[in-house]
Formats: structure tokens, C-alpha cells, sequence
């Protein structure tokens, strides 16, 4: 799987042979016909990058916890020194691992269930312990994946299920006194910890996936001084004792895990699924910044956009210097193919929130006059989710601008100019997708 990361290289793809085609259900934007890309038959990559193999890129993971204070994308770790809570014994059995990525070829994974990477299919029931409070770190076990193989990496997967003592225990701060306690996980199920991709370390040509159970996150805002403690002299948490303080670390647990968001299902079997406010706050735009990367094609093409010709149709990319700094990208059609989405131009992760509006713009024009469609969607169930609307193309440049209210939250929404139906060339800078509000 291939990383949306500065030093990752995008390929440009190029397609053909058959694809879905999902159209949109909306009166605004009836005829407009969306390509499906995931269902290419080909996976050839173009000239302008390295036509090989990429180093194998294996996954190896560590699992701790942190008494630090939280921030948003921060993998610091403290030493406890007069922490009001020490965990020492806190264990989870790991499940499943599961990527989600975007595909451009042909590829039997459903992209909103992800692929799953471990356990592997010759043993499907392999589960692993793992002991958070005094650290832990898996490698051999994950040693047949390769996240290079196929598909731009969006999140990571870590399932898990309590351990068989199905209890945190530890020691809480109370006057100067540490006091035993023990907290029930019998609230959850099973839990699946989705992180983005860039939580996920690079270096040593090693993809390390860092779990970390943030405790100053997890007892925030709860007293628990005000518990009563037991006749044992132990602190329970759970059912039976301190319920309305077992509830809110219950609240408290998943997100302690600082993922881009989760899915959890209870002991009773009700299924619950959020973002991380402050993991998701470092990801999406602020107001008056432009999600947006590279819009300006001062990085080289193959980082973060995407070339895909399909249905017959083919293009060439380049990028031209005007005025020895304004980057153009220059995409020639030779062959239009039968589809407006017979070539796109691409980019994906655009962080869009739900209810901001935002503003798209790009300056574009073409030697033949005509129209296009541009879209922001989703980039795995292909729904509209931002806009979808005809721009005509004049032979000089102008700039187009249309403003929009997000439908959903998306942290991978894909923006897409469909330029196929004939041969043409277009001319292209300064794109931006801008938060407009909060």
C-alpha cells in the first residue's frame, strides 16, 4: 500500500476495460455520469514515475501507555512521577489488523470494510495478548505484510477484545495514598482503533504502528477521589460499585487510544462508531486554510495527485513554469475516450467536516471550448459529498469558484476534474479547496 506521505511517490495510473459507473441521484446535477475506478482492469504506471517494484514496506507495531498530557498528534511518552493513576496491569487481545486504502486496480477488497491483513488465512484464528502497561511489540508475527503491495494507505485497523481478567488494575492517587483499584472492561465487546495514516511512523523503512492508551485522557474530568472504596480496600469500578464513575471512564476508554476515530460494540450488543475530536482537529483545515495539497504543483506531479485514464480514454502530464514561478499543470488528451471520466485528474484526502462550508477553487482553460464536471466525493463509496457540477472550459484562462456545504465529515473526500469525451488539452493552476467556516 502506498503512502500519501512526502516521501511517498504517487503513481499516475492508467486504465482501461471496464468499471462501474455510479450516477448521481441528485436534480442538481442529473446526467452527470461519476466513474468507479476500483474495478480497472490494468494497473500501468506512466512514464514520469519509476516503472518498478517498491521496496517491501513491512508493519511493525508497539503498544504502551502514556502518562503524558494529550496532544493532538503527539507520540511522546512521560515517566510517572506523582501521577494520580498507575496502571499496572492492563491487557487487551489483539484480533484482527485491517487496512483501509483506495484502489485503482483491479482488487477483490471492499474499501469501506477494508482488507484484512492479520491473522493470516492459513491460521484465521491466531489471536495475541497484549500486555499495554509494561509495553509490548509485535513484528514476527506480522512479517507477510507488505504495505507497499497495493493501494494509498488512508487508516489502520487494530481490533481487539478483553483479555480473560477483563479488568484494568492499578493505583490511584487519593491524599497522599496510593489506593488499589480495579476497573472492569465488561462494558465492551470487541473495539476497532482506526489511525490515520499519518499516525503511522516511516522511518527504517518500517511502517510503525504506535497504540497508545492515554491515561490523563482517559480520567479527565472524573473525580475519583469521590469513590467509595470496598471492605477489601480496593476501589472497584464496575457494574456493582461506583456505576456512575465506572460510566464515564467507560465513555472515556476508546478514545483514550487517540485514533482518527473507532468502532466499539458492547457486552450488550449495541454498536457505537466516532472520530477523535482532538486527532481530527489536527487533520482538517482550519478556517481560511486550503486542504489542498499541493495545489500549486510546486511539488513534483506524482506526489499527492492523481492521473487515471479508463474507458479508452489516455492523457499526458506536465508541468509548465510561467513567469519563472507559477507551476501549470498541462494535461494533453490524445484519446477522449467515452466518458467524461475517461480521464481524471485526482486528489484525495481532502478533510472535509460536516456542515463547513467551504470554497473550491482552481483557474483553468483549454484550446477547445467545452464543459467538464468537477466533484468532490467519497473515495469508497463514490457518493457525493462536497459538490458535483458542470464548469464550461473558455480558450483563455479564468477562474472558477464554487462554494459549498459539506453532506458529511470525510477525512480522505476525493476532488476530482473528469476531462475525458475528446481530445483536448487543458491548462490547470492553483487549485484550493478552502474552509470557509468553523
Amino acid at each position: 500500500m502506498k503512502f500519501f506521505l512526502p516521501i511517498a511517490m504517487i503513481a499516475a495510473c492508467a486504465f482501461s476495460a471496464l468499471s462501474l459507473v455510479a450516477c448521481s441521484k441528485e436534480d442538481s446535477t442529473a446526467g452527470i455520469e461519476i466513474g468507479n475506478p476500483n474495478l480497472a482492469d490494468q494497473d500501468t504506471v506512466a512514464s514520469d514515475t519509476a516503472n518498478k517494484k517498491q521496496p517491501a514496506l513491512p508493519l511493525v507495531a508497539d503498544f504502551s501507555v502514556d502518562y503524558s498530557e494529550i496532544s493532538k498528534k503527539g507520540l511522546a511518552k512521560a515517566v510517572p512521577q506523582d501521577e494520580p493513576v498507575l496502571l499496572d496491569s492492563f491487557a487487551l487481545v489483539l484480533t484482527e489488523v485491517r487496512s483501509f486504502s483506495s484502489y485503482y486496480s483491479s482488487v477483490s477488497v471492499d474499501p469501506v470494510l477494508g482488507l484484512q491483513l492479520w491473522p493470516y488465512e492459513d491460521d484465521p484464528d491466531e489471536e495475541i495478548n497484549i500486555e499495554f502497561a509494561g509495553g509490548f511489540a509485535v513484528e514476527d508475527a506480522f512479517r507477510n505484510i507488505d504495505l507497499q503491495e497495493e493501494g494509498y494507505l488512508k487508516e489502520m485497523g487494530v481490533g481487539f477484545r478483553p483479555a480473560k481478567k477483563n479488568s484494568i488494575y492499578g493505583h490511584v492517587l487519593i491524599g497522599k495514598k496510593y489506593q488499589p483499584f480495579v476497573y472492569s472492561l465488561s462494558h465492551f465487546q470487541s473495539l476497532m482503533l482506526r489511525y490515520h495514516y499519518s499516525q503511522i511512523d516511516t522511518a527504517d523503512g518500517k511502517a510503525n504502528l504506535s497504540v497508545i492508551f492515554r491515561v490523563k485522557q482517559w480520567i479527565k474530568d472524573i473525580d475519583l477521589a469521590s469513590a467509595q472504596i470496598g471492605t477489601d480496600g480496593i476501589l472497584h469500578l464496575d457494574p456493582n460499585s461506583n456505576i456512575d464513575i465506572w460510566e464515564k471512564l467507560n465513555e472515556n476508554f476508546v478514545p483514550s487510544f487517540q485514533p482518527l476515530r473507532y468502532d466499539y460494540t458492547t457486552s450488550e450488543g449495541v454498536d457505537s462508531s466516532e472520530y477523535v475530536i482532538d486527532i481530527w482537529e489536527g487533520i482538517a483545515a482550519d478556517v481560511k486554510e486550503n486542504t489542498i495539497i499541493n495545489g500549486n504543483f510546486q511539488s513534483p506531479f506524482t506526489t499527492d495527485w492523481i492521473l487515471m485514464n479508463q474507458f479508452g480514454g489516455h492523457a499526458d502530464t506536465s508541468v509548465i513554469i510561467e513567469n519563472k514561478k507559477d507551476r501549470i499543470m498541462k494535461v494533453e488528451v490524445t484519446q477522449g475516450g467515452t466518458r467524461s471520466y475517461s480521464v481524471q485528474l485526482i486528489q484525495e484526502n481532502v478533510a472535509l467536516i460536516k456542515d463547513v462550508e467551504y470554497q473550491c477553487v482552481f483557474t483553468i482553460w483549454s484550446d477547445v471550448e467545452d464543459s467538464i464536471t468537477a466533484r468532490i466525493g467519497s473515495y469508497n463509496t463514490y457518493e457525493t459529498e462536497g459538490f458535483q457540477q458542470h464548469v464550461f472550459v473558455h480558450k483563455t484562462g479564468h477562474s472558477v469558484a464554487i462554494t459549498f456545504t459539506a453532506k458529511v465529515s470525510d477525512p480522505f473526500a476525493r476532488f476530482e476534474l473528469n476531462l475525458g469525451g475528446k481530445v483536448r488539452t487543458f491548462w490547470i493552476k492553483e487549485v484550493q479547496v478552502i474552509r470557509l467556516s468553523k
